[in-house]
This record gives C-alpha cells, sequence and structure tokens, in this order.
C-alpha cells in the first residue's frame, strides 16, 4: 500500500469520526443537563518520545522508532463535564445541580428491566400521587436509593400532591414546616467508571463508586447543555477543511502513481 494514500485515508476517518460527535453534541445544544463530547488523537511526537526515551533495550542505548503507523490514530472520546448555564424556570418541580453530582433514578427499559441510572437533568414533575419523575416518566429516588443503590416503592421520592412544598439545598423536601422527604443528590468518585447510556442518563460500569455529591441543589432552575453551538460551528469548518486536506492529497497521490505506472520506464 502507498504510504500516502493510508495517511490521507486515516486523517480522513479521524475527521469524520470527529465530525460524528460534532453533531451530536449539537443535535443535543437544548438538551437539559447534556455534557459535550469531544475526540482527541494521539500525536506523533507523543509516540515518537516514548521510544527515544526508552533505555531499557541493551546497553542503555534508546531503542529506534521501527516499525509505526503512518496515519492518524484515533486516542478517544471523552465527556466535558463543565458545569452548564442555569435556566430559571419558577417551576418547583424543576431543579438544577450546581457543582458535581447527579441525581438517581428507578429507570426500567422497554424489556421491562429495572435498574439505578444517573442524570443532571432536572426537569421534574410530581404525579397524582406524590411521586416525582423524570419526563420519561421514571421516578426519583431518595437519599437512601441514591447512596446505596436501591430501588421500589421505600427508596422513591414522594410528597403530598396537594400542598405546596420548598426543595432545600441539600435536597430535602418541606411541607408544612416539616421534612417529608429527601432528594438523592450522588456523585461518581472516579468519572472513568461512568459511561452515558442513553435518553440523557448514565450507567455505573463495574469498579466504580458510589459517593456523596458536595454540590447543592437549586430549585425552579434547569441546568443547560454545554454545548457552545458558535465553538462547535467553527470545529466544523476545521473539520470540513482538513477532510478536504486529506481527498487533495489522495488526488496527488492518484495523479502521481498514474504518471508512474502509465509513462515512468515506458519504451518508445
Amino acid at each position: 500500500m502507498v504510504k500516502g494514500l493510508y495517511t490521507a485515508y486515516t486523517g480522513m476517518v479521524n475527521e469524520q469520526r470527529r465530525l460524528e460527535v460534532l453533531t451530536n453534541n449539537l443535535a443535543n445544544s437544548n438538551t437539559t443537563g447534556y455534557k459535550k463530547e469531544g475526540m482527541v488523537a494521539q500525536a506523533f511526537d507523543e509516540r515518537l518520545a516514548i521510544k527515544i526515551k526508552d533505555t531499557s533495550t541493551f546497553a542503555n542505548r534508546p531503542e529506534g522508532i521501527g516499525y509505526i503507523s503512518l496515519g492518524t490514530k484515533i486516542g478517544e472520546t471523552y465527556t466535558n463535564w463543565e458545569q452548564g448555564a442555569f435556566q430559571i424556570t419558577d417551576k418547583p418541580s424543576d431543579l438544577a445541580i450546581s457543582g458535581r453530582g447527579f441525581f438517581a433514578i428507578e429507570f426500567t427499559n422497554k424489556a421491562g428491566e429495572t435498574s439505578v441510572k444517573y442524570t443532571r437533568d432536572g426537569g421534574f414533575t410530581v404525579d397524582n400521587e406524590g411521586y416525582l419523575r423524570t419526563s420519561d416518566g421514571d421516578y426519583v429516588l431518595n437519599e437512601e436509593g441514591a447512596l446505596n443503590t436501591l430501588y421500589g416503592e421505600d427508596y422513591r421520592v414522594q410528597i403530598d400532591p396537594n400542598l405546596p412544598y420548598g426543595v432545600a439545598a441539600d435536597g430535602s423536601i418541606s411541607q408544612d414546616g416539616e421534612v417529608v422527604a429527601t432528594i438523592g443528590l450522588v456523585d461518581v468518585s472516579d468519572y472513568d467508571y461512568i459511561n452515558k447510556y442513553g435518553e440523557n442518563l448514565y450507567d455505573l460500569i463495574d469498579g466504580g463508586q458510589i459517593v456523596e455529591s458536595e454540590g447543592y441543589i437549586e430549585q425552579g432552575m434547569i441546568e443547560s447543555s454545554n454545548v457552545n453551538v458558535v465553538d462547535e460551528m467553527v470545529n466544523m469548518i476545521q473539520i470540513a477543511r482538513a477532510y478536504e486536506a486529506g481527498q487533495k492529497m489522495i488526488q496527488t497521490e492518484d495523479s502521481t502513481l498514474d504518471k508512474t505506472v502509465n509513462n515512468v520506464g515506458s519504451v518508445r
């Protein structure tokens, strides 16, 4: 394989994947509590430095570069956990988390399987029975259920739907001067152990540990997405230009190969 073609091809694939991440961010720019994603690529100089500084070989001499890919190597897709702006709604069931933390949700999928998921989306509602639910109808867990990853009727947030209520910064809900329930606000000790599940929810993977959150709740507000549409559009232009550069490189290589095959060494 001609190395120039391979280098251009891997660069175009990398830009295509960057574009997929970017368009997903733009599609969720108005999603409550959404955290944008980004993608990094492994730089050539970083890989080269590893070899130069490696003196573990014979005679304590740096090892040669050897065989490495001459194309772009995709590093990883990451989540930007930066706080989103707050929107005031004055709706008592709308809650926003200031700082690190998640609401714990009793989630039931289409197959009827129930598990605990986590979200930053605090656009809740109170049903006729007084249960606090997400916009999709899933139950919000109380403090005990959230910290211990438990679900069921005993671990759901329930209040009197006929009385006004207030939510304090620590998640405690008061009615008639008494605390009637406490919303579970938790965090993850290491964010490498939490993945996006879908439906604006996060899933704790094996090895993850739930801890108490240091954040606090703001009532009557929701957290906006932290996607900056202008920045994403600028990035989209950069991706398009990089992709076009890869196309031009392939066209140049193709022209060179054409001359090599049809002109160089021809007998007249």
